[in-house]
């Protein structure tokens, strides 16, 4: 029976009847075939037949386990061999059993997680902290590269024709002192940056040079007093003169000589290559970090050149622990070369007290560069009385305070002042 068969528990397949059998209209005879039709066998009979008599026991038994089988297939209503029907039906139930058999195997297997490969990911490297040093010239942190650039001295005129000047607000340290009949000049110190557009550039003066020798800088002017161009061949200086160097410089069409000349540190950088001053030796003034003042006493400082168009005022602006400028009655502007303009603000102004006198010439000023003398020095919103000293016209500046210690400034932009006498320094 099929139930021998049936796995314990489950349901009995459906039996499933076979399908009537069409009525089928015999063939017409063939005219052409003459045979008779063999006579008919019932499917034992047949099997039987297929079966070698060798294998034939006399109860119609076969060899082997065959017999048996024979039994059972007749309980099952199955002829052998079974017919197309027969087969689709032991198809349907051998499907049966074995989706059964399956899914119960397969039911009862312990369900295991899915693993995941664990790969084992490498050790992140930290990034790279950038590296940076202090400025020699400013004290502000920059690439190691910059120190290892040429200090470029720019001299940049100062009457109401040249205002406002191009490239201030981007020089390191820059000096101010009278040229000539009152009128105040700068030298610009440039080496952390690099401005494109730097102007009115004017001539040269004794002082000034020396200044520019202490930090072995290079120095672009416009001619100059006959003294300082026979100091500049004495003192071997790093001579940029336009003169000799015309195509650093270039003229503007919207001012009116000799208020035109303009120049950018790429240029004046060419000419400093091609003459081997690749790079600067010298002492930067000793730097600390910000500290303002939590009661500033310095916050407004008025220093006197000459007169109304050229002495200078300064507002302390504790946001940014700096200095806004204004001369001659107005707000010192810097004019970019998109037209837009700021006002400069320097981190450190100090004024140095030097001996003034004018040349023989009546023309022409003189200052006591070399030597020492009081000094003030503005920074945090405070002031610091003490000293200045430089010892040749190739030495820097040495700044000390009242107790004779080294006077540290703030990093960032330095603006000194040369003046005849403590009377013209006045703050509050």
């Amino acid at each position: 029976m099929i139930d021998d068969f049936r796995p314990e528990g489950r349901r009995k397949p459906k039996v499933i009847e076979p399908l009537p059998k069409p009525d089928l209209q015999p063939l017409p005879p063939l005219d052409d075939v003459n045979e008779s039709e063999p006579a008919f066998k019932t499917p034992e009979e047949a099997a039987k037949d297929d079966i070698p008599e060798a294998v034939q026991y006399p109860d119609g038994g076969v060899a082997g386990h065959f017999s048996a089988a024979k039994k059972h297939f007749k309980r099952l209503h199955i002829s052998w061999p079974p017919t197309k029907r027969q087969w689709i039906v032991i198809g349907v139930v051998i499907l049966l059993l074995g989706g059964g058999i399956t899914s119960f195997v397969l039911l009862h297997q312990p369900i295991k997680p899915a693993t995941k490969a664990i790969t084992k990911a490498p050790p992140r490297k930290a990034p790279a902290k950038p590296v940076t040093v202090a400025s020699t010239l400013t004290g502000l942190q920059v690439d190691p590269s910059v120190n290892k650039r040429p200090v470029t001295g720019v001299m940049i005129e100062n009457s109401p024709d040249a205002r406002p000047q191009s490239g201030l607000d981007q020089a390191g340290v820059v000096f101010e002192a009278i040229a000539e009949g009152g009128i105040t000049r700068f030298l610009a110190l440039f080496q952390d940056t690099q401005p494109n557009y730097i102007g009115p550039v004017r001539s040269a003066r004794p002082y000034y040079i020396q200044w520019a020798l202490g930090f072995d800088a290079g120095y672009a002017h416009v001619g100059g007093s006959p003294e300082a161009l026979q100091d500049i061949k004495n003192w071997h200086v790093r001579d940029l003169d336009q003169f000799y160097n015309s195509g650093a410089y270039q003229r503007i069409s919207n001012r009116y000589a000799p208020h035109n000349v303009y120049t950018s540190i790429a240029q004046l950088n060419q000419v400093e290559s091609s003459k081997g001053y690749t790079s600067s030796t010298f002492t930067g003034f000793a730097r600390k970090a910000d500290n303002p003042s939590k009661t500033p006493n310095a916050s407004s400082i008025d220093i006197t050149f000459s007169g109304y168009y050229y002495n200078t005022h300064y507002d302390y602006d504790a946001t940014t622990n700096s200095y806004k400028r204004s001369e001659g009655g107005a707000p010192h502007m810097e004019l970019n070369k998109d037209g837009s303009q700021t006002q400069i603000t320097p981190k450190v102004v100090l004024a140095l007290i030097m001996p003034y006198s004018l040349e023989s010439d009546n023309h022409h000023s003189q200052y006591g560069t070399i030597g020492s003398g009081p000094m003030y020095a503005f920074e945090d919103g405070t002031v610091v009385q003490g000293t200045w000293s430089k010892s040749a016209a190739t030495s820097q500046f040495v700044f000390t305070d009242a107790n004779g210690q080294p006077l540290k400034l703030n990093a960032g932009q330095t603006w000194i002042s040369a003046v005849a006498d403590t009377g013209k320094v006045s703050y509050k």
